[in-house]
Order: structure tokens, then sequence, then C-alpha cells
């Protein structure tokens, strides 16, 4: 019997190569970069002004693209999200204008994100139906409640200590205050989805679902929390754009869905499943946020950016799945035991 030696080549390389040459390195370089080239060629895109307004306006897409990542390395997917963001802005002014307190309605509102997100997860995980058919489903659900709920009226009013909180900023550091929020977000969901054996269990149902069954991993408990996640921080973000507009829209949201699914597919998160790093998903999403603000400042139209912010995710797409292609057939080549022929030696003479 002949015994066959497995090499894993990743785990051969230096450490440094294991953290540097990765996909998500690759978009935060691309990031710097941006930011250099935008910072040095386009008029006052490296302002404290400019910084200011991108960072509070990419706040509500950093904050849904954590759970959205975690979703999506699973191998589901919710493109609810959007239309969650302007429910959640519609119930919010609805139960302001209705008398009910301003910290009960915030609670409130989190809780109904937390039910649509279970919603979501229970057809998904509990009844079997794919995550794309329903949450396609629950979008025009959630849509045509938040615009029948307040139709072409707004709701404004809110509490102003509440929409200043919206609009600190850190010293005159361009960098608002809202955002040591997301640093606190972030910090749980890296810890989480890295240190935990939940996280694990993440990582597990992508590569491999029935392989994580049978390993212990509990997949409709996973799935469903992670829907609840998606739909809470999605009613989060709901509450952060009533407050920093100063208004209650159900109009508000409207395609957030497709910038947050691109940010985190070009931040590195496999469409397919089980590949992903949180620290790329930020970079990503900074990266479309510092892209689309360079582009308004030169003029591009908001149809435009779009247009691009649908290019990056195909094209982001279209590369990962290139490159997955790639390592397979060079691993396949590597792992193809050597024929070398040993020649017998010849018979001697009597």
């Amino acid at each position: 019997m002949t015994a066959t030696t497995v090499g894993y080549r990743e785990y051969g390389r230096p450490r440094w190569q294991r953290i540097l040459l990765t996909r998500e390195m690759a978009i935060v370089g691309l990031l710097l970069l941006t930011l250099l080239v935008a910072g040095l060629a386009i008029p006052y895109f490296a302002d404290r002004l400019t910084v200011y307004n991108l960072l509070r306006d990419m706040f509500a897409t950093l904050i849904i693209a954590l759970p959205m990542a975690l979703v999506m390395i699973t191998g589901d997917i919710d493109i609810s999200v959007g239309s969650m963001v302007g429910l959640s802005c519609s119930v919010l002014g609805l139960l302001f204008s209705m008398g009910v307190p301003f910290e009960l309605s915030m609670v409130l509102v989190l809780l109904m994100g937390a039910a649509g997100g279970l919603l979501n997860g229970a057809l998904v995980a509990k009844i079997g139906l794919p995550a794309l058919a329903v949450t396609i489903g629950t979008m025009a659900l959630f849509r045509g409640i938040a615009v029948g709920l307040l139709g072409t009226s707004t709701v404004t009013g809110f509490p102003q200590g509440w929409t200043d909180l919206t609009k600190y900023e850190i010293g005159y550091t361009g960098i608002p205050f809202i955002i040591v929020v997301f640093l606190v977000l972030f910090a749980v969901f890296v810890y989480l989805l890295n240190f935990t054996p939940f996280g694990r269990g993440i990582y597990a149902l992508g590569l491999n679902s029935e392989a994580a069954v049978f390993s212990g991993v509990n997949r409709d408990r996973t799935r469903i929390i992670l829907f609840v996640l998606a739909g809470t921080m999605s009613a989060l973000g709901g509450i952060y754009w009533t407050l920093l507009r100063g208004t209650a829209r159900g109009d508000i949201g409207d395609g957030l869905e497709l910038q947050v699914i691109a940010a985190v597919v070009l931040g590195g998160v496999s469409v397919f499943g089980g590949i992903g790093a949180l620290y790329g998903v930020v970079a990503g999403v900074l990266l479309i946020g510092a892209l689309s603000s360079a582009l308004r400042l030169v003029g591009v139209t908001a149809e435009v950016i779009k247009i691009i912010t649908g290019v990056l995710l195909i094209g982001s797409v279209v590369a990962a799945s290139m490159i997955t292609s790639f390592q397979n057939r060079r691993k396949k080549v590597t792992a193809a035991p050597s024929q070398t022929s040993v020649a017998e030696p010849a018979p001697s003479g009597e």
C-alpha cells in the first residue's frame, strides 16, 4: 500500500504572505490608492468636510454590511435590507406622530426589524425556501407597507438632541461621532465571527452545509439568528437616516441593498459562501463610498454612479470566480501524485 501525503500550500507560505497577499488586503490597497489619487486630482476631496460627509453618509451601509457579510458567508443572501430601512423610517415617523415617546418608538422599531428578520429566517430555515426568493418577496412587502403607511406625506420635528447626535464631530478631525457606534458594532461582529464556535459554524455552513450539520452546527438556528441580526441592523439604519435627515419617508433606503451587497462582494465575501473577512467588507464599503463621492465632485450624475456600482458588483463576482477557478486548477496540479518510474535492476549473471 502506498501512503499519500496531502500538503496545504497556503500554510507553507510565510505568515506575512498569508496576511498581506489576500483579496481583502488588495481591496484595502485599492481603497488607499483611490483616496490618494482622488485627494491629489479632485479639488476639495481631501477636505475635512468631504471626509465628514462621506463617513456620515456611509454609516448605515457600514452597519448593515456587517450582518450581510455573515449571511452571505453561510451561502444565503438578504435583499430586503433596503426596504426594511424604509419601513423603519415610516414606522418611526408614524409612532412619533401618534404621540408615542421617541425612545420607546426607537425600541419598537428595532423589535420590528428583528421580527422582519425572523420572518425571513423562518421561511428560509424552517420551510426551506431559497433565501433569494424569500427576500425578494419581503423586499416588496416591506417597501409596500412603508409607502402605504405615510403615502406622500412626511413626518418631521424629531427631538433636537437625537438629531444632533448624528451630526456631532469628534473635535476637528472630520470624523463624525456616530462612527464610534460603528466601531463598537464592528468589534462585536469580529469577535462573533472569528472567536466563537458560532462564528466557526457560519464558515462551516458556507463551505459544506451537510458536513457542518454532522459536526454539530445547528443550521436552522444559525441562519435565523443571522437574518434577525440583518433585520435589526437595517432598522437601526432606518432610525439613523430618519434622524440624520430630520424627516421620515417611506422611500428612504431605496436601492441601498445593491450598495450593501456590492460592498460585501467587493470586500472579498464569496457569493457561494464559506469565504470572507469583515475588514475587507469595511474596505469595500468605504471604496464604493469614496468612488461615489469623487464622482459627484466631478459632476457625475446619481444614475451613472449606480451603473458604476453595478459594474463593480458584476466585476467582483467574475473576478472572484476566475481566481477560485485558477486556484482550484493549481491545487489539482500540485496535489497530483508524482509518477516517477524506477528502473528494475538488471538480473546478475550466474
